[in-house]
């Protein structure tokens, strides 16, 4: 509770204009704020600027934050719709970075792969990651988002409730829609 109050200070000091007070709130939620934001994004240093540009809409939106809900809570919302619209606007674009097979023989701690991975094994393993990431991608935003917040942010159940501000019976209901609608994608490859 106490650190709660810390941040409510740290939030009315901040309205009356006073900038060193949301400074020591970006300190405080940098990291946390780019891991969440890691977990959409994928790449760490469109994640900084996404973070940033959170930061930002947090920052001329502080005027309006009432305290109905924790100030973390608050800037989770802002990042996670951030990070969502940062992927639609991305959405259209080639990708940045691609795996070159013939760059990957000239690895030399491969070595330990190379005896494991058989081609069939390869082709099994990224059908699988295709199809959890475009299952994970074809899910409403409220799934997509509950089940990124638990799985990969480690979020408990209470925190998930409030960052996506509705009631935990909620989370946990899009949790196992998530989940279910995962495994039918991959029922087809695994059976």
């Amino acid at each position: 509770m106490g650190e709660n109050n810390n941040d409510k200070e740290l939030v009315k000091r901040a309205q009356k204009g006073e900038k060193v007070a949301f400074d020591a709130l970006v300190t405080k939620y940098h990291l946390k704020v780019v891991n969440l934001v890691m977990r959409f994004v994928k790449d760490n240093d469109d994640a900084q600027d996404v973070a940033q540009e959170a930061f930002i809409k947090a920052y001329r939106g502080l005027k309006n934050f009432r305290g109905d809900s924790a100030f973390y809570t608050w800037l989770y919302r802002i990042a996670i719709n951030s990070a969502k619209n940062y992927l639609v606007s991305q959405s259209r674009k080639t990708p940045k970075y691609a795996v070159d097979v013939e760059d990957a023989e000239h690895i030399e701690s491969a070595t330990a792969l190379k005896e494991y991975a058989t081609p069939e094994g390869n082709m099994l393993t990224s059908e699988i990651e295709a199809t959890v990431y475009r299952a994970i991608k074809e899910l409403p935003d409220d799934l997509k988002t509950a089940i990124t917040l638990r799985e990969l942010e480690g979020m408990t159940y209470d925190e998930i409730a409030l960052v996506m501000d509705c009631p935990i019976g909620t989370v946990r209901s899009r949790i196992f829609r998530a989940r279910e609608s995962i495994d039918k994608h991959l029922k087809p490859l695994l059976s």
